[in-house]
C-alpha cells in the first residue's frame, strides 16, 4: 500500500507577502484581519522583501499561513483552495477556514488539509 507523506523539515522558502495574499485570494484589508494589522501595514509588508520586522507573532503566523497555502495549493486547484478557505465547513464547527486563521487556529486548518492530503478526509 502506498501512503503519501509530507516531506520532513523542508526549509521555508523566502516569504513574499504579495504572492501569499494573491494565493489566498484576499484583499489587503482582509489579509490584515488575518494578522490583526491594517491593510496599510500589509501594503508595507508587500513593499519589502523578506519577513516583516517587529512582532514575532506576525512572523510565525505568516510562516504558518504560507505552509497552509503551499499544502492547500498542492491538494486543490487555486480556486478549490480559495473555496476551502471561504466556505463554512462542518469540521470547523460551521465556520470557514479563514475565520479559524483569524483566530490563530492555524494547526486546526493545517490538520484538515493534512487529512485531505493523506486521502483520509476530515
Amino acid at each position: 500500500m502506498y501512503l503519501r507523506t509530507l516531506p520532513a523539515a523542508l526549509p521555508a522558502p523566502a516569504l513574499d507577502v504579495r504572492a501569499l495574499r494573491n494565493c489566498l485570494g484576499l484583499s489587503r484589508e482582509r489579509m490584515g484581519r488575518l494578522f490583526g494589522v491594517t491593510g496599510k501595514t500589509i501594503e508595507r509588508w508587500e513593499a519589502r522583501p523578506g519577513l516583516p520586522t517587529g512582532n514575532s507573532g506576525h512572523i510565525s503566523r505568516l510562516i504558518a499561513v504560507q505552509e497552509i497555502a503551499a499544502l492547500g495549493t498542492a491538494i486543490y486547484t487555486r480556486e478549490g483552495f480559495i473555496d476551502f478557505l471561504r466556505l463554512p465547513m462542518p469540521v470547523f464547527g460551521g465556520l470557514p477556514a479563514l475565520q479559524l486563521l483569524e483566530r490563530g487556529e492555524t494547526e486546526t486548518v493545517l490538520a484538515a488539509l493534512g487529512s485531505d492530503y493523506e486521502g483520509i478526509g476530515y
